[in-house]
This record gives C-alpha cells, structure tokens and sequence, in this order.
C-alpha cells in the first residue's frame, strides 16, 4: 500500500501528514498519522483596517455631501488572497510528497478550497499520483479523529490497536 501523504485544508489554515502502512507488524499499533506541516492563512486571521483602507465597502461621500455607490473589488482581491494560500499549499505538499516518497496523495479541504487546490496543482508530480478529494472541512478535528474519518471514508486503513494481556 505504500505511503500516503494527507492535505486537510479549510480557509484559514492547512495540516499535512504522514502515514507509513508498511512498517505496521502484527506486535505493534499502527499505522498512525503523523503531522508533519501546517500553514496559516494570514489574511485570513487579518480585520478590518488591518486589511483594507475603509473597512465599508461601496461609499464615498461627494464634495456635496451626496453618497455615491462603487464597486471597490474587494472580491477579487480575497480570490487572489486564497489563490495565494493555495499556491503555499501546493508547494508544502510537494516538499512533503518528495521528502517522504508518498504514493498516494489525500486533500480534504472545503468545496471551494478544494476547487482553488485542483487549479494549483499544476506540478507534474500531480499527474504521476493517486489523488483521492473529499470536499468537507475537518481541520478543527483531533489527529486520531481525522484517521477515523479518512479510514471510514475507505480512503487510509484503519488503526489497529494491540493490547498486551
């Protein structure tokens, strides 16, 4: 089965595991995830006029004192923010893929998340790959909590406890 290298992703942050189903013998637990890397999504922890220069969208006052509406692309910009976030996703995910000779590569990110990934992942190492998607956010779980649910999924094999008598 090999090596899977695993990307959990929601908007405002990234983790990146490992889990080694070779090495697992009848004697020992296994396997386990191992977290390897996480990313934070700046702009995302960012408020306010810590992001923008007028925290109100669409008005400006005339000389005259009349409202006057406008669109100040502010959309476009947090497209590119989370574009940006992506690309710094992509590249850790190859580091990881390359420094741990993973076979198989599992991203499971927010629908959008998930959509921004597919269009970041241009690297022919992508290509040559196994790549499961699961579109939901389970970042805020526990590390035994994400193995569980990527195991019910089918998609990793499950933990396999050993108890001593």
């Amino acid at each position: 089965m090999g090596k899977f290298a695993i990307a959990v992703i929601n908007g405002s942050q990234a983790r990146f595991f490992i889990l080694d189903s070779t090495a697992s013998s009848e004697y020992e637990s296994g396997p386990n995830l191992i977290e390897h890397d996480s990313l934070a999504n700046s702009t995302k922890e960012l408020h306010g006029q810590e992001l923008w220069a007028n925290t109100k969208t669409g008005r400006n006052r005339g000389a005259s004192g009349q409202a006057h509406g406008y669109d100040d692309h502010r959309q476009k910009h947090e497209i590119e923010f989370e574009k940006r976030f992506a690309n710094k996703i992509n590249n850790t995910m190859l580091n990881l893929i390359q420094t741990h000779q993973a076979r198989q590569l599992i991203v499971v990110a927010e629908p959008q998340i998930l959509g921004m990934m597919r269009e970041a992942m241009t690297d022919t190492l992508f290509k040559t790959f196994n790549i499961q998607e699961v579109a939901k956010d389970i970042c805020h779980l526990k590390l035994h909590q994400i193995h569980d649910y990527l195991a019910k999924k089918n998609l990793l094999p499950p933990c396999q406890k050993v108890y001593s008598r």
